[in-house]
């Protein structure tokens, strides 16, 4: 796992598939979205590596259920006592009661969801001990007051997290930046993609110097203007 500085309070904590980030306040720490299975002991030791401990953990905050996005959740929750928040849409499925619903694939979008797989680790993850619900009004106490933004489209109640006061997006899987040069797309893999396009419009008008991806390269400056560009050229559902 690399661990790569974003902002001197953010960090991104990147996997072979997809990556979680530690936004660190100076009375805590939060996770967003927790790796696959078996990530539980790699942010924990890069939690130490930065010089603080994961028992500083209070939160993990997971944008949406899929299993490169909680597989560590339970895990580190356990431990060290964090709360571990969802959205309501998609808790069920964190808390292992009721099966995923599966993406509807483009042609194209298959060999690249079976290579991703390939990647994945295997086995059933650890659940959290216990699981906070979100809806679309909640202010988060973390870095200044960070707010719960619905992004439904790549699941049912998959979330993205505005911090207002530091101009910080994270977008989740409902927006990515492309592996091949960098540009910021639409999400893949997606249960309703004209949701998904409506989800990322609504993002992109928010004010964001720097957005967060679950794959690919963060935009670290005039991010709003970037996913504004992009968004624009995704066609707007009726």
């Amino acid at each position: 796992m690399d661990v790569v500085e974003i902002l001197p309070r953010l960090h991104l904590l990147r996997f072979p598939v997809g990556q979680a980030y530690l936004w660190s306040d100076d009375d805590g720490l939060t996770l967003v979205d927790a790796g696959p299975l078996g990530a539980g002991t790699p942010i924990a030791a890069a939690i130490r590596s930065l010089g603080r401990d994961p028992a500083e953990l209070r939160r993990i905050v997971l944008t949406h259920f899929h299993e490169d996005h909680m597989g560590g959740a339970g895990e580190l929750a356990g431990p060290y006592g964090a709360e571990v928040l969802a959205h309501r849409l998609d808790a069920p499925v964190v808390r292992g009661e009721a099966p995923a619903v599966p993406p509807v694939y483009q042609d194209w979008e298959r060999p690249l969801h079976a290579a991703a797989l390939a990647q994945l680790p295997q086995g059933e993850p650890v659940r959290p001990p216990r699981l906070t619900e979100l809806s679309g009004t909640d202010v988060l106490d973390f870095g200044g007051g960070a707010h719960v933004v619905p992004a439904p489209g790549h699941t049912d109640g998959s979330i993205s997290l505005h911090l207002p006061r530091h101009g910080v997006l994270f977008t989740g899987d409902a927006v990515a930046a492309s592996p091949v040069d960098g540009s910021v797309v639409l999400g893949v893999f997606n249960t309703d993609r004209d949701r998904a396009v409506a989800s990322f419009r609504r993002l992109a008008a928010l004010d964001t110097d720097v957005a967060c991806f679950g794959h690919g390269a963060p935009v670290t400056e005039r991010a709003g203007e970037t996913l504004r560009r992009s968004a624009d050229g995704y066609r707007t559902p009726a």
